[in-house]
């Protein structure tokens, strides 16, 4: 008898800690879904003190509730003026000088203190000493030859095809000039020969000890873009190094790279083994990618140690033929390159990476790096233990691939900016873009910005662009800006490690110049809802400071990789909470805050623009009123969601569709095509 009631007690007892762990569950869900780590961490500066309390938190963290969904509207018509005083200051800088008022001068660097930050202002000093030779440059030449409309500008001309000798190629410094770079299906084909191995010291390519020397026989060949600094070597584009001897690793080796103003990416080496090509694909931007318009990085070919290998196979063959099983027939392919013997090497640029392929046959796959476009590819060099039969180049661009303005731009007045009003407004909103981003500057024209709301000028969008290298290019920008009236020029150098400045551009026009109530900051390639943003940000009481966008916490640095960051650039183990770069907004109060430490050289710069910027939330957060950080997916990071708010990666045809469909359908829907 006591026994059945001690399995009865038993069974009892698992029942009420099964449902005691399933009520612990839903707790510990239901708790991080209100981000209650976030709260203990930032403190309750969080919270309002009037009496922000725990419904009005879950309405800020969590999107889409009930109580956001009755939340009033916020007006546009906002009683505050423009100070008289002002008003034609502001008009003259929005209508005659395109040129940002942002300054970043020396004392800013001396200032700064010995850490990770202090390379990105000595790299930005840089820049803008290069910048404001350029825009001098832009000054003169509209002095001397005057400008001439854009549909009566014939664009620069270019080859389509240029071939070279081994004697012209070295009488002309081991260098070809491509005129308009690369595009597309442009392909080049060298014809060369690797010279035997030599006896070298210090190698480069290996670790000796003194008085040791090594066998080496190795050879580059780059695809340079224009010098940006005197002093410092062009950015590589493409660095292309097979080493037949003298690798440390004792095996014979093919390694590619970029490099930009002395700095090197991670390598990728190909040493005989063969790429995995069933992983992460180019579109894959947070990690290198294995495969590239369907090819591996790296091909296979015999290694020294292979024999066994290779007899082993023969024997698995011939074993499998005996007992009657299929078995696909591979071949083991020699290192492509070898000492004193002619090769036919074709690069080729691709959809997702350029392409090699020696004596007819794949050896590596290279894919494109950010910030390294096919057009700046302008010159191909080829050094090294090498001696050059022939060189050439096909399909090349007639015209600069971007640098054709006639083809994009269309220069109407219909497309023009409307004139700031001479009250505040209520949202601003800056589009980082580059210069030769015509394009996805009037897709955009044609698009979003013909909203309601910004065609009444209650929503201001303009585009912030650094000045390039090409000076065609920045004549081109010029006059664009003129034209349209809503381009931004931030006068420095572009350089994607120094996006962070155009940042604060945006915060100090929107400041000083649109004084709008909050600012917006997005890319060239993000389709914004203009309408769906003002909603969102209307949720907010309009006494508090906001951060709004699809927000990241406890994000960790990456290491190693593609954005990759070191411990003296970023000592600490996590990042602030910040918000996606492709969209995110903030209230004037944080921007007037950024700009106010800028101009006192106090605002630290981090290469990483969003973690900047919620590394700049935070300390306003700490020091100044509490800020609410308002999470929402809406705002789009790897392309486009149902019921965006904002989408990113979307090609100027996109563009165009989307909100095509916006107008026809007066829904949002995403255009799946490129």
């Amino acid at each position: 008898m006591k026994r059945p009631k001690f399995d009865l007690f038993m069974s009892l007892s698992r029942q009420r800690s099964l449902q005691v762990l399933i009520l612990l569950g839903l707790c510990y869900v239901f708790l991080v879904g209100l981000e209650v780590p976030f709260v203990f961490k930032n403190g309750f500066s969080l919270v309002s003190q009037e009496g922000f309390g725990a419904g009005q938190l879950e309405r800020s963290l969590v999107v889409g509730s009930e109580e956001e969904k009755r939340a009033p509207n916020r007006p546009l018509d906002v009683p505050r003026k423009v100070p008289s005083e002002l008003k034609n200051e502001r008009k003259i800088s929005e209508i005659k000088n395109p040129l940002s008022s942002l300054v970043f001068d020396g004392s800013y660097v001396n200032m700064s203190s010995n850490d990770g930050f202090s390379g990105i202002l000595k790299s930005a000093k840089e820049a803008f000493e290069v910048g404001k030779k350029f825009w001098k440059e832009l000054e003169l030449y509209k002095k001397e030859v005057g400008f001439v409309e854009s549909s009566g500008n014939k664009s620069e001309e270019c080859p389509q095809s240029i071939s070279m000798t081994g004697s012209d190629f070295v009488g002309k410094g081991r260098m070809m000039v491509l005129p308009c770079g690369l595009t597309l299906g442009s392909h080049l084909t060298v014809v060369g020969r690797p010279k035997r191995a030599h006896q070298e010291n210090d190698p480069k390519i290996s670790l000796l000890k003194e008085g040791q020397f090594l066998m080496v026989s190795q050879f580059m060949m780059e695809l340079q873009g224009l010098k940006t600094v005197d002093g410092e070597d062009p950015p590589r584009i493409l660095h292309f190094n097979p080493r037949l001897k003298g690798d440390w690793s004792g095996k014979p080796v093919i390694e590619q790279n970029t490099c930009y103003r002395m700095q090197w990416g991670t390598a990728q080496r190909c040493d005989g083994w063969r790429s995995r090509d069933d992983e992460e694909t180019g579109e894959n931007m947070n990690f290198d990618s294995f495969a590239v318009d369907g090819q591996v990085k790296c091909e296979k070919w015999t290694r020294d140690n292979d024999t066994n290998h290779s007899e082993q196979s023969k024997a698995s063959w011939w074993l499998n033929r005996l007992v009657g099983r299929k078995k696909k027939v591979d071949f083991d392919w020699p290192f492509p390159f070898s000492e004193d013997r002619l090769f036919v090497l074709t690069l080729s640029a691709g959809l997702e990476g350029y392409h090699v392929n020696v004596d007819g046959r794949h050896v590596t796959s290279f894919p494109y790096r950010i910030g390294f476009a096919l057009e700046d590819a302008t010159g191909l060099s080829l050094n090294g233990d090498i001696d050059i039969d022939s060189i050439f180049a096909a399909s090349l661009p007639s015209s600069h691939p971007s640098f054709a303005p006639q083809r994009h731009l269309d220069m109407s007045n219909r497309w023009k900016a409307p004139r700031l009003l001479d009250q505040p407004v209520d949202l601003f909103i800056g589009i980082l873009s580059a210069g030769n981003h015509f394009d996805e500057r009037m897709a955009i024209r044609r698009s979003w910005m013909q909203h309601h709301l910004i065609k009444s000028s209650n929503v201001v969008a303009r585009f912030f662009v650094a000045l390039h290298a090409r000076k065609d290019i920045n004549v081109e920008l010029k006059k664009e800006a003129e034209f349209f009236g809503d381009i931004v020029i931030v006068p420095f150098m572009d350089n994607y490690d120094l996006v962070v400045l155009k940042t604060v551009a945006i915060c100090e026009y929107g400041v000083h110049v649109a004084f709008a109530k909050n600012i917006m900051k997005c890319d060239d390639d993000t389709f914004v809802r203009v309408d769906a943003v003002i909603k969102e940000i209307n949720k907010i009481p309009e006494n508090r400071s906001l951060y709004v966008g699809n927000i990241n916490y406890y994000h960790k640095p990456l290491r190693n990789g593609k954005w990759a960051v070191t411990y003296e650039e970023w000592p600490e183990e996590d990042y602030p909470p910040y918000a996606n770069g492709p969209g995110y907004i903030i209230s004037s109060a944080i921007a007037n805050f950024i700009v106010s430490e800028f101009n006192s050289h106090k605002l630290k710069l981090f290469k990483m623009e969003d973690v900047s910027m919620g590394m700049w939330v935070e300390k306003f957060n700490s020091s100044s009123s509490p800020v609410q950080y308002v999470h929402s997916l809406k705002f789009s990071q790897a392309g486009c969601v149902d019921d965006y708010y904002t989408a990113h990666y979307q090609s100027p045809r996109q563009m165009i569709c989307m909100w095509n469909k916006l107008q026809q359908l007066s829904r949002p829907q995403c255009c799946n095509m490129r």
